[in-house]
């Protein structure tokens, strides 16, 4: 969430990296869920994988990325947000105090469902996340439930989410989406432009994030390391049964 922006200087806000994420997480959940009711595990765990590599990236970004997407920049706090609530903070460039915690809530979120989601098995064992290896039968089991809580936690949240956009749109008369498709917004007054990344942080930052997400899909290999045995009972009964 942003500032109202007035008729006035067009001033670049967001870049290119920033909008895709955020438009990609759009189109992903609803396809994660679709995915999961038609049962094609295959492609909800490789979309998985996708939302890992977006959520790792968007944290690299947040760290040393441009000025408007670091959350040194635009997470503040208690003091900060009840100053912006009050109506008595300056203008914002980007995300505003409560806005912030939106983003810190829906990439916490995200990020804890995805990784629950890699050690994560189905009721019949037959499907598992390619971390369940390195967890106990049990714990892979319990993570189903999890799984499930985190996204309807997460589905609560993009509600809010949705509702607050809404909100700046229809009473306070300031369009939100707009420019998180440009990336670009007016402002009344002058405004310092943000700074944005060099091209080598932003090759640097998906190479990073593609990287972990590809070693994550290959069950997280570590050379001389093997999982302890699972200890699924059903598996115990099936292998007995086969030696006799």
């Amino acid at each position: 969430m942003s500032e109202r922006p007035e008729a006035g200087v067009r001033v670049r806000l967001w870049d290119w990296p920033v909008r895709i994420c955020h438009w990609a997480f759009v189109i992903l959940l609803p396809l994660q869920w679709w995915t999961y009711k038609q049962g094609a595990m295959a492609w909800h765990e490789r979309l998985g994988l996708f939302v890992l590599a977006l959520v790792l990236f968007r944290i690299l970004w947040g760290l040393f990325g441009p000025e408007t997407a670091r959350f040194s920049r635009f997470v503040k706090g208690p003091g900060a947000i009840l100053a912006y609530v009050r109506g008595r903070s300056a203008p914002v460039l980007g995300h505003n105090p409560v806005g912030a915690l939106s983003v810190i809530v829906l990439l916490g979120l995200l990020a804890a469902q995805v990784s629950v989601g890699l050690i994560t098995q189905d009721v019949d064992g037959l499907e598992s996340g390619p971390l369940a290896r390195w967890v106990s039968y049990e714990t892979a089991d319990s993570a189903r439930a999890w799984h499930g809580l985190i996204f309807n936690l997460l589905l609560g949240f993009v509600a809010l989410h949705v509702a607050a956009v809404l909100y700046y749109l229809a009473v306070k008369r300031d369009n939100l989406i707009g420019p998180m498709v440009t990336g670009y917004r007016r402002f009344l007054v002058p405004v310092n432009a943000p700074r944005f990344a060099p091209l080598w942080r932003l090759a640097l930052a998906i190479l990073l994030a593609a990287g972990f997400a590809y070693w994550v899909s290959r069950g997280a290999p570590i050379p001389g390391v093997e999982p302890a045995p699972a200890s699924d009972p059903y598996a115990l009964v099936i292998t007995e049964g086969h030696r006799a």
